[in-house]
Order: structure tokens, then sequence, then C-alpha cells
């Protein structure tokens, strides 16, 4: 198996619980393994959800992803981790915490389960090929070659590169026959144009929001949740997950816009209403009294500004041209992304190995027999929450118990 990460963890435990008697090596290139999850969920490690399905994944077909997650869903890696000593604790989004709040001890739970079952992990083995050897493989690395039955790829895909996922299995995946959907980066924060007018002056003001993402014209998602304005544009939940929905538009040559409805799920006309409400009830309160009252102060201001609204005006005196060009700025707000901040700043990678290529119950290539794929290599990413963890934990079962099925000589029947 190569890669130690959390896909990589995960099915060789599962491999060693579901056959005693696999010889099985696991293989990373990092002296020190497991840097993604030490620095996950602000270095607390958001292991999963409560609730986890298919709806909470793009990439590849959601049939695949789902008859995946069913085979070991939340539940199950919920009661694996308190099995391991990590119990788990919910917090807002149904997201589920180990109760230290320390990615360490999921991490070191993760790696004292592996020594019991008695895999042998050889860190500080980068592998630098892998090659079909009649049936077998041979995989090499800096101790020379070895000779395996069956190779898993658990890499990771191209995000957070310093933690060791710098695409180079996926590079592995086409040498050895697969083709790729094109990688872009998933859950990452948004750049936005240097003279957009907003985020300057709102750095770190974080705000309650709907994003919408525009394809050719047409809204095609919306998503609720945190936004946080920095000095190079929008981060927060609701911008990382709406990241992905970007990039993959730009990558297919589609025209993409975000725009950002400060009254989530409240449309234009009822804002415009709710205005002339106001103007009627409190004429002598000031737009930007008013406005403050629903965001930030700072925020209020900002974004008179960017519309050119007189903060100052009387809501008696507030013009039917400017109170409907507010209501738009509140419920439609374009963002003008320059681009994502890039696989450095990412917390996932959308696309991968199509799961077209791979058979769902054992997670092993249509295109080179032996040969199985974990976790981030495949086309699939979830959105922030937990969902790719849980991804780990599910195509590492998948794939671990079907080859120690596929490499342990079945019993004579008496």
């Amino acid at each position: 198996m190569i890669g130690a990460g959390a896909a990589g963890l995960a099915t060789a435990i599962f491999a060693r619980r579901a056959s005693s008697s696999l010889h099985l090596l696991l293989l990373d290139g990092a002296a020190r393994p497991g840097a993604k999850i030490l620095v996950s969920g602000g270095s607390r490690c958001n292991v999963t959800n409560v609730r986890v399905d298919e709806r909470d994944f793009w990439g590849g077909r959601s049939a695949i992803v789902r008859r995946i997650l069913r085979a070991f869903p939340a539940a199950a890696a919920a009661h694996f981790f308190r099995e391991l000593g990590v119990p788990l604790h919910e917090e807002a989004g149904g997201k589920l915490f180990p109760d230290s709040n320390r990615s360490r001890d999921v991490l070191e739970a993760l790696l004292r389960e592996l020594y019991r079952v008695d895999a042998t992990l050889l860190a500080g083995h980068r592998v630098s090929d892998v090659r079909r050897n009649g049936d077998r493989f041979a995989v090499t690395s800096g101790g020379g070659d070895i000779d395996a039955a069956r190779v898993v790829l658990a890499t990771g895909g191209r995000s957070l590169p310093k933690t060791g996922s710098d695409g180079f299995g996926l590079d592995l995946a086409v040498r050895l026959g697969h083709h790729l959907v094109e990688t872009t980066p998933a859950l990452a924060p948004l750049a936005l144009e240097a003279d957009e007018p907003l985020h300057r002056r709102l750095t770190g003001v974080s705000q309650d929001v709907e994003l919408a993402v525009w394809i050719e014209g047409a809204v095609v998602t919306r998503i609720r949740g945190a936004m946080l304005w920095t000095h190079l544009g929008v981060s927060g939940p609701a911008a990382l997950d709406v990241s992905r929905h970007w990039a993959r538009a730009r990558v297919e040559g589609r025209r993409v816009d975000i725009t950002v409805s400060f009254c989530p799920g409240e449309p234009f006309e009822r804002i415009d209403q709710a205005w002339i409400s106001a103007g009627a009830a409190s004429p002598r309160v000031t737009v930007q009294s008013h406005l403050a009252r629903a965001m930030p102060a700072s925020a209020a201001d900002a974004l008179l500004s960017a519309l050119a609204i007189d903060g100052a005006t009387l809501l008696a005196h507030l013009t039917r041209e400017d109170r409907r060009r507010l209501a738009h700025g509140l419920t439609a707000y374009r963002l003008p992304v320059s681009d994502t901040r890039g696989y450095s700043f990412a917390e996932a990678t959308a696309g991968g190995v199509s799961l077209d290529e791979i058979d769902p119950a054992t997670l092993e290539s249509k295109i080179c027999p032996g040969l199985h794929l974990v976790g981030e290599m495949l086309d699939v990413d979830g959105r922030l929450g937990g969902f790719n963890f849980q991804w780990a934990w599910s195509s590492g079962f998948v794939a671990g118990t079907a080859v120690a099925r596929l490499l342990t000589p079945a019993e004579p029947r008496t």
C-alpha cells in the first residue's frame, strides 16, 4: 500500500483486521506520516459528520458514492474511533471532533491500531514507480523493488502539497493506464479582483451569507454559511464550499459568476418591500443606521459606498432607484473572483481517477487488475464538515476488506 494518510491507514487497518495472515507493507515518503491529519480542522480534526450521504459529495456518479458510504457509514466511523480510544463530540452542522480537540490524538490512535494489527509501516520510503510484472507488481522505492500481488494507491490528490499530497499517485495511476478527470482545488479560499471595493475594507469581518453559483447565466447551486472577508478575497465555510464549483466551471471553459446575498433565503422583491415598509414606519432613520441593524456597521458602510448610496440619507428620502439598487446589492452582490488560492491553501482536490474505471465493490481498477485506489485519488470531493475524512474511512474499509478477501485463500469446506 502506498500512502499513510487517512485513507491509507484506514485501508491497512481494515485489511489486517479482516485477515491476520495477510502480508502487508504500507509505504510513505514522509518520515512522520499523517501530516494532513494533523493540520486538519484547525489542528482539531473534524473526523466525520453525524449525517453523511452521497448528496454531500461532488464528482463521480452518486450511486457509486452511495454504495461505498453505506459499506462503512458515519456511525460505523464514530464507533471505530471510540474503539480506538478517541470518543467524539458533535458541534454545529453535525461535525464530529475528538473530545480532546487534538488531531494528534486521532493520528496516534490510528498508528497504535496499525501496529496492534501487525501491519508494517515503512516511513521515509518514497515510491518512485509502480510497474506491472506479469500478473504482479514491482514497487520501486529507495530500498529497491518490492514484489507485490496487489497495490493500493492512497497518496491523496494535490491539495496541501507540503503535507506530501503532490499528485504523484495520480501520475502513477495514469502510467498504469487510467484516465484522469482534470483536477482543480476544492475547499479553497477565493481571491477577488484587486479593485473589488469590499474585501480590503472588511478584512477579518465574518458574515452569514448565501452564495449563488451562476454558470452560463443560470444559478446551478446556492450555499449558505459563514463567509470571511480577507485581504485577498473571501474564505470561510460558504466560500470554501463554493470554490470547487467556480474552479470546475473554469477548467471546463464555462462562464461562471458568484453572487452573495446578505439576506439568505430572501428574494429581491421581499427585501425591496421591507425597505418600503421601513421608510413608512421610520422615515427619520438613516439608511446606514437601518442597514447596520442587519449586518456589522463596517459592512453596511462598505456596501453603501460600493453601491454609491449616501448612508446619511433618511429612509423617507431614499429614491426608488437607490432603494432597488440597494435591494439588488443585498440579495445578489457580484463577487468578482479572479481565482482560487490554489492547491497550497485547498483542503481537498476535485477530479482524479474516474469512478467509472473502478469496481465499486472492491475499489479495484477495471483498467489494471490488482490495483486499488482510495480516498482523494478518486474523482470524489465532499463539502466542508468532515465529509472528506468519511470518504477516506469508507473507501479504506471497502478496499481493505476486499484486498484481504482476494488475497486470503478460502478455507476448504468440510
